[in-house]
């Protein structure tokens, strides 16, 4: 498998499936610590999934919702609202397979290109005990406001 062959495109009521099990990979190491059967982690992951799916839906309107594709295969999610004074990023999560060989830097990158050339700051509100911390921290995000776990970081234009 090849990280330089990715796109994005728009996601469809298709890929559900398949981002609830992307949210469920991204909560694997939580749950492996409750001691719930696999049936009941499994309706845990499809309520906290489709409750978070139409959160976003709702919440972020005019954003942009797109799988990442890798070698045609379904390997992540990038959510991202262009706004008129900022870049958020929604949420961007990779299965299991394809972290940590540098496709989410490569998007951050992207991001942060847009950034640069639009003048607007890239934010993101991430979870204090979030692995990825370490990648933003070390792309240059500053931690400005902190609400309960989540800390919202953002890379400000120079």
């Amino acid at each position: 498998m090849s990280i330089e062959t990715w796109r994005l495109r728009a996601i469809t009521p298709k890929d559900l499936p398949f981002l609830e099990r992307l949210y469920g990979s991204t909560r694997a190491l939580e749950l492996a610590q409750i001691p719930w059967s696999d049936a009941e982690k499994a309706k845990f992951v499809a309520f906290q999934f489709h409750a978070q799916h139409t959160y976003y839906q709702q919440q972020f309107p005019s954003a942009r919702f797109d799988l990442i594709e890798v070698e045609g295969q379904p390997a992540g999610r990038l959510y991202v609202d262009r706004r008129e004074n900022e870049i958020r990023l929604i949420d961007i999560a990779l299965m299991p397979e394809y972290r940590n060989q540098g496709l989410g830097s490569k998007l951050l990158a992207q991001l942060l290109d847009e950034s640069q050339s639009t003048g607007k700051p890239l934010r993101i509100h991430v979870e204090h005990n979030n692995p990825a911390m370490r990648l933003y921290l070390r792309l240059g995000f500053v931690k400005i406001e902190e609400s309960g776990i989540y800390h919202l970081m953002e890379h400000a234009v120079p």
